[in-house]
């Protein structure tokens, strides 16, 4: 609602603010150093051929130019392309593992876990290590060995550990 109103102030009047902006006095060039005047003029007069060849058309030029004619379409992105030949295949999903109760989750792709199970693995990993091993929990969450052993390897789930001073007396509470 509000882009509307937007839009109908920014385009109220356009053309007629277009017409006085072009009809507006263009700005004339910086004026020049009065050192430099004279310096201009010789150079000028020293080379009035080339200020003729710039002033005058060349024909063979315009000529050539009325020959070219453009013609443009939109190319079409690769992304398309492969859309339109390829079939989209269906995706195997799977039914979610564990407690998803605040979540709505239907189901999961294969090959992926949500970040509840992926925390879920990482600690049972970390609590049971000998139980839940690499290959289990490949084979549970329908992942790939390498992918398990990189999440294992590079991630740990957050601990705190709070360790008592040695050196200062604890407050006794009354």
């Amino acid at each position: 609602m509000g882009a509307a109103v937007v839009r109908a102030i920014k385009n109220f009047n356009l053309e007629n603010r277009a017409a006085r902006e072009i009809s507006k006095a263009k700005p004339s060039a910086a004026p020049r150093h009065p050192s430099t005047r004279s310096l201009l003029r010789e150079q000028m007069s020293d080379q009035a051929d080339i200020k003729r060849e710039i002033v005058t058309k060349d024909d063979k030029l315009l000529s050539l130019l009325r020959d070219v004619y453009v013609n443009s379409r939109d190319p079409v992105s690769s992304a398309q392309d492969k859309a339109a030949i390829t079939p989209t295949e269906p995706k195997e999903f799977r039914l979610p593992k564990g407690n998803h109760f605040d979540i709505n989750i239907e189901n999961i792709p294969k090959g992926k876990v949500s970040i509840v199970e992926a925390l879920t693995l990482l600690s049972n990993h970390k609590l049971y290590p000998d139980t839940w091993t690499a290959e289990k929990i490949a084979e549970e969450y329908h992942l790939e060995q390498k992918d398990v052993n990189s999440v294992l390897k590079y991630f740990t789930i957050f601990e705190v550990k709070i360790f008592p001073s040695e050196d200062k007396k604890a407050i006794q509470s009354k």
